[in-house]
Order: structure tokens, then sequence, then C-alpha cells
């Protein structure tokens, strides 16, 4: 009798559990380890035309000879939540460089939602599409991710994970 309700039970229970399973928006993703890559001037590649549909609506085009600071996010990403106040801080302390946003995987509502949260007040591209630009300079499945591209249209530097001002400024300076 026992060997039957093992038998029985064994495969129900696990029918039943999720396996420790993720949110369908969360899965295929990893968090980078926040390493910052500086790219020497010499070695720099040039990134793709930076536009597309913001959330609040209109149309963003990245300006030309201004350095832009590019990060992928999304509003269940936990590092996502925990760099916000530092890439705010940074975007309105660095009114000379161009800070955006890309969202990916997410829900507009929860990505205006995570906007209002946090006082966010740069733009953010809504169509993730624009990751596949920048195929070989982004790590498709690891968020945040942050790119700066210089004031002459270059990849400069990327963090792949959670920023820290301090290392984002540090980097932002050396551009």
């Amino acid at each position: 009798m026992k060997r039957f309700v093992l038998v029985f039970l064994i495969p129900v229970l696990v029918a039943c559990s999720n396996g420790g399973a993720i949110s369908s928006n969360e899965q295929s993703f990893i968090a980078g380890n926040g390493v910052a890559t500086f790219i020497p001037q010499a070695d720099r590649k040039p990134a793709p035309a930076v536009s597309g549909p913001t959330l609040d609506g209109k149309n963003f085009t990245a300006e030309s000879g201004k350095v832009l600071v590019l990060n992928v996010w999304a509003s269940w990403c936990s590092p996502c939540r925990a760099e916000a106040p530092a890439l705010e801080e940074l975007s309105t302390s660095h009114p000379e460089v161009q800070f955006l946003g890309v969202l990916t995987r997410d829900s507009l509502v929860a990505a205006r939602a995570f906007v209002n949260r946090f006082g966010i007040t740069y733009p953010s591209l809504t169509d993730d599409a624009i990751l596949l630009k920048f195929h070989g300079q982004l790590t498709p499945n690891a968020i945040p991710t942050t790119l700066i591209i210089d004031s002459k249209g270059k990849i400069a530097a990327r963090i792949s994970g959670e920023i820290t001002y301090s290392a984002l400024e540090d980097l932002i300076k050396r551009v």
C-alpha cells in the first residue's frame, strides 16, 4: 500500500509544483555581474542609430555630438529597481549627457508605474527591437545592461549588470 501511495503521489506532486519556475517575462534573462568594460578610442565600433517610440508616446532620436547613456531595463528586474535612483540622479546632474532607457519584455502599464515610482525623467524606448541593432555589443538576455555611446557615435563602455552611481559617473567622465 505504501508503495502504491508513493508511486501515485510523487508524479502528482511533481505535476502540481512549478519547479521553481519564474514568470514568463523573466524567463531566459540573467543578471550580469556589474563589471564595467571601457573601450579605448581606437577600438570603438560605431553604434547603430538610436530612435523609436517612448513610454510617453513621443518619438526619440539620439542627438548626434552628445554622449548617450543607454540602459536596458524591465520593471520586474530587481537590479533595475536598485539602479534606477542612481541613473535618475546622474541624468539630472549631467545635463550634457543624454540618458535613454530601453524597456524589454515588460508591459507598458508596469513600465509606467516603474517610471512614476522612481521619478525617472529621461525617456525610455518601448520597442526593444532596437536591441537587435546592437548585436555583438549587448548580451541580449542580460539585464540590466548599460552602454555609453561617445559623442562620435561609438560604443565607449558597457556595464552588464547593476550600475553604481560612482562607477557610471567615472565612465561618463572618461568618455
